[in-house]
């Protein structure tokens, strides 16, 4: 009797064994599949095979994870697989992260929560096409007046640019490979161009650098470069410093096709380009005659004759400039940036909409949790940027330490998700830290200068993202140290 009892006992812990493994690997799936922080997939894994008794080690690329698993029957190991690409998907990623944590709590069985898992993969997006576009163009309408200095007119403009190419990406470059592979560069030539030749028209109804920064932030590599500075931050040196040099090629792809359509335009309207290279040239230069006398070397006096011009920048030029734009106080309200008390207004609302353009369902309870996480990241941004003028990593850090310390603290003591919870807040200082160096978009003369723009875009955003890693590392280390040690890997940033 003892042969067959234990022959049963070892055919059900290795059908329990095999379930297990089966949710590992769809759990490693879904984690790829939904955005979660790169950083912490490893973690995440070794947690949940440690917890089950499953002996495997995992090693994560960028888009792939490569799980060995051993087995027990035949003594060997066994090497899986995983690929997935995605975007966020913030209330699909915070189902996954009650799915694990009921599995590593003993409250859910690996094949119920196998099946959970399957289900959420295989679901559409909780919201249509044209509501994802809708919140798009809401999203860059309140970016541009609030970050690029843009008007009521402008703000309308890179909302319509940002709802084509919402659209676009969702529809155009899902369906056909050829196309996402100049996905890019097309809806940054077509902003570019719109751009520009509303810039152009008489009366100086709109911006250029307002409507084109606004246009094209929404696919700003800024969480590509975060995640990649996490990973480096973590000692992943491999996936970080691949997802970088992608980012910045992505960047000076997007600057590439900001110049392609801003120049075509001006190859279709000579009248602008004249306008415009007139422009460039400075008319208040004031001319004195006169010599002045320099000593050689071998002690000769070389005396020169002529011209000396001078320059002289207008202060009251210089007063009315917003973050790019030109804004005279004399212009209606329609040409004029929106008053600084919409701030109180606009910031909840761009919180708002961007957890919804993130997959996040309005009807959760977390939905508040992170519009208020993103505003208390503004005010910590906006005051630090009064305090250290032009220092966006600083500014930067203090504002990603202020939602870090929210959300891991909301992680530990409520029991919420930390890293759903800070998504929106840690978006929100990626294009906050852009506008202060200047947007994503400026006046350039030679092909040199141009370039120089993308790589320096480039560089921003890096200064931006090792501001906020550190901020999120900081914090994480200020709630965490002290008190009781988390069984399972830490969600978060």
């Amino acid at each position: 009797m003892a042969g067959p009892t234990s022959e049963r006992l070892s055919t059900f812990y290795d059908s329990e064994l095999a379930k297990r493994n089966k949710f590992i690997l769809k759990l490693a799936k879904a984690l790829l599949a939904f955005g979660a922080p790169s950083h912490r997939i490893e973690s995440q894994l070794a947690a949940a095979a440690d917890i089950l008794g499953v002996t495997a080690e995992f090693v994560h690329l960028p888009n792939i994870v490569i799980i060995s698993m051993r087995c027990l029957e035949s003594d060997s190991t066994r090497t899986h697989f995983v690929r997935a690409t995605g975007r966020i998907a913030l209330t699909s990623l915070h189902q996954v992260h009650q799915i694990y944590r009921d599995v590593l709590h003993d409250g859910m069985q690996a094949e119920v929560a196998t099946d959970a898992l399957r289900k959420l993969l295989r679901s559409s997006p909780i919201y249509p096409l044209y509501q994802r576009c809708i919140l798009a163009f809401i999203c860059a309408s309140i970016i541009c007046v609030l970050s690029f200095g843009g008007s009521v007119l402008d703000m309308w403009v890179s909302g319509v640019c940002a709802g084509v190419l919402q659209y676009l990406g969702l529809n155009a470059a899902s369906k056909s490979s050829t196309y996402a592979n100049v996905y890019e560069i097309s809806v940054s030539i077509i902003v570019a161009f719109v751009a520009r030749g509303l810039s152009s028209i008489r009366g100086s109804l709109f911006c250029y650098n307002a409507i084109a920064s606004a246009g094209v932030v929404l696919i700003l590599p800024g969480f590509t470069i975060l995640i990649s500075a996490l990973e480096l931050m973590s000692r992943n040196i491999f996936c970080g410093s691949v997802r970088l040099v992608y980012a910045i090629i992505y960047t000076l792809f997007l600057g590439f096709g900001l110049t392609i359509g801003s120049d075509f335009y001006f190859l279709v309207d000579r009248r602008a380009r004249r306008l415009y290279y007139h422009s460039a040239v400075n008319n208040e230069l004031t001319y004195t005659h006169g010599h002045f006398s320099l000593s050689s070397t071998s002690g000769a006096m070389v005396t020169i004759r002529g011209v000396v011009g001078q320059t002289f920048v207008s202060s009251a030029v210089d007063s009315n400039l917003i973050k790019g734009c030109y804004r005279d106080p004399s212009w209606s309200w329609l040409k004029r940036p929106l008053p600084t008390w919409t701030i109180f207004l606009l910031v909840p609302l761009y919180s708002l909409c961007s957890s919804l353009a993130n997959l996040q369902n309005w009807k959760s309870v977390q939905l508040p949790v992170m519009v208020f996480f993103s505003c208390a990241a503004f005010a910590a941004n906006h005051a630090a940027s009064l305090v250290l003028p032009g220092r966006t990593d600083l500014v930067s850090a203090v504002g990603a330490f202020a939602i870090g310390c929210l959300g891991n603290i909301y992680s530990r003591l409520i029991r919420g998700t930390a890293f759903t919870s800070m998504v929106t807040g840690v978006l929100f200082l990626v294009p906050s830290g852009i506008a202060q160096g200047g947007g994503v978009s400026q006046t350039y003369q030679t092909s040199a200068e141009r370039y120089s723009n993308g790589f320096a875009l480039a560089m921003r955003m890096i200064s931006v993202a090792a501001g906020v890693t550190v901020g999120l590392f900081v914090s994480q280390v200020a709630v965490y140290a002290f008190g009781t040690r988390k069984h399972g890997a830490l969600f978060a940033f």
